[in-house]
């Protein structure tokens, strides 16, 4: 193939020592016969991405590094979440790369897919996104979740791909255009839809997990859910001011029943007032604490901090 180009797979690892070993070595073996193919050039590397793990990740990642220059290692001072982890890979990898894929250590998604990936570049894609095809070996809960996941953030105005994670390729231009976007709170599957380049999707079967353990249980999904809206959506703000009619509606009618029933000497049972001044109390408490979301949210990217700080670099 002529013009055969420079691809970074980049793998956030947050505590992985179990699942990585075996990673490498299936990635290791996918790079090289990709190279022997003549799909991608010689120059292209695995960079895994140290999220500040607590175990033995970095040491593994030197290792790998020190026996093959396939693996490039990158150490983030601190855990700064998956989001970031993969951000500092591709920020990265683009200064050595024409593109970039990343995906996660646990080799959940499908690497059988990556050459696929790497055709759909070459047919002129700047973002190709891997897109699950089904959700038959998830659990019936994991599977109502996700799809209420999706489903939300599309109510809520988030263009986002239907069942596409961060298992994607980018072109160096759309690296360089993601780069453009300096906010903090992070949310790349929203983000990357906003760059708006050529793209395609390619299908696959997610694989269960063999090693370790997950690092997005339920309580992480709502996190990133509604990171999700309130960084790409007003309509929750919008909500509370269609609340706060609609209760000041109610508030003016409850009002007039218990004047009329004053009018009648009739006595209002105590349970109904304190149920619904409880009630009230409460959407009001919702109300002021998504407010506060928003506000900290914008008192988070007004300090301009760094989303990343690197320690080190193994690249040769």
């Amino acid at each position: 193939m002529p013009n055969v180009k420079t691809i970074y797979l980049v793998v956030p690892c947050y505590n992985e020592e179990e699942a990585l070993p075996d990673s490498a070595v299936r990635l290791k073996e996918l790079f090289y016969n990709m190279i022997a193919d003549g799909k991608i050039s010689d120059s292209s590397r695995i960079m895994l991405v140290n999220d500040g793990s607590k175990d033995k990740t970095w040491d593994i990642i030197q290792s790998l590094h020190a026996e093959d220059k396939l693996f490039a290692g990158l150490c983030l001072s601190r855990n700064r979440g998956h989001q970031n982890a993969v951000l500092a890979g591709l920020m990265t990898a683009k200064n050595y790369c024409d593109a970039a894929i990343s995906i996660d250590a646990d080799l959940q998604d499908d690497i059988e897919t990556v050459p696929k990936m790497v055709d759909e570049f070459y047919a002129g894609n700047d973002i190709v996104y891997g897109v699950r095809c089904s959700r038959k070996k998830d659990s019936l809960f994991k599977r109502m979740t996700a799809h209420c996941f999706y489903k939300l953030l599309k109510k809520f105005g988030v263009d986002i791909i239907y069942n596409h994670a961060d298992y994607r390729l980018m072109s160096k231009r759309a690296l360089d255009a993601l780069e453009e976007f300096p906010e903090v709170n992070l949310f790349l599957r929203g983000i990357v839809r906003m760059i708006g380049f050529p793209y395609s999707t390619v299908e696959y079967e997610r694989k269960e997990r063999t090693k370790g353990e997950s690092k997005y249980p339920f309580k992480k999904m709502l996190h990133l859910a509604g990171d999700g809206i309130t960084s790409f959506s007003v309509e929750p703000i919008k909500m509370i001011t269609r609340f706060g009619i609609f209760f000041t509606i109610v508030g003016f009618l409850a009002f007039a029943a218990l004047l009329v029933l004053y009018i009648l000497n009739i006595v209002a049972p105590i349970w109904s007032i304190i149920s619904f001044t409880a009630f009230m109390g409460g959407i009001q408490l919702i109300a002021i604490g998504l407010v506060g979301t928003y506000v900290g949210k914008t008192y988070q990217e007004t300090k301009r901090r760094p989303k990343y700080i690197i320690q080190d670099l193994l690249l040769k």
